[in-house]
């Protein structure tokens, strides 16, 4: 495990999801649209074990729960790798609802991107995030994402239609440290 300390003093440690995490995950996600929210169009309302079990086996794609204090839950996020290995795509990003405005978000993505650039050799990594979750998106620009796209209505989530802003984040372009991720 990997650990973190922010300037907001948040701490993260990373381990890897496994299928005895599912029932925390389920537990996070209140409804159908947080649903959406947090996997887009990859699961079905109401989540369930079997889901998430199909979800630990996907090939390509490495999986953490992070860590705080005390053995306490606070997130999980994902790379999925593409088939060059040189590129991954950032998702599935959720933090627990007790644990949000904490700095959490930010120390988990740090670590995350940190353990992609520097132990998977990637050289970008790219995300989407729904445009109306600005929580979300202010915290990608913080961590140095850049728009690339704009997807308009790319779902139908209780009858509105949600647009999708795709991002991404270049090596190059990637500042290592904490200090940089100030929640």
């Amino acid at each position: 495990m990997w650990e973190l300390i922010l300037k907001a003093g948040a701490v993260v440690e990373l381990r890897p999801f496994t299928l005895a995490d599912a029932g925390v995950i389920v537990s996070w996600i209140s409804g159908p649209a947080e649903l959406v929210t947090w996997a887009g169009p990859g699961f079905t309302w109401p989540l369930n074990g079997p889901q998430l079990a199909a979800y630990v086996m996907e090939s390509g794609r490495r999986s953490w729960m992070g860590v705080g204090a005390g053995g306490r839950l606070v997130g999980h996020a994902s790379l999925r790798l593409d088939v060059g290995g040189v590129t991954a795509r950032l998702g599935r990003v959720l933090v627990a609802p007790d644990a949000r405005g904490q700095g959490y978000g930010a120390a988990l993505l740090t670590r995350v991107l940190t353990f992609g650039f520097a132990q998977l050799g990637l050289e970008r990594v790219e995300l989407g995030v729904f445009s109306h979750n600005s929580n979300a998106v202010r915290l990608y620009e913080r961590l140095g994402f850049h728009l690339d796209q704009v997807l308009s209505d790319v779902e139908q989530v209780n009858g509105q239609s949600w647009s999708a802003l795709q991002m991404s984040l270049a090596k190059a372009d990637w500042f290592l440290g904490p200090d940089q991720a100030e929640a």
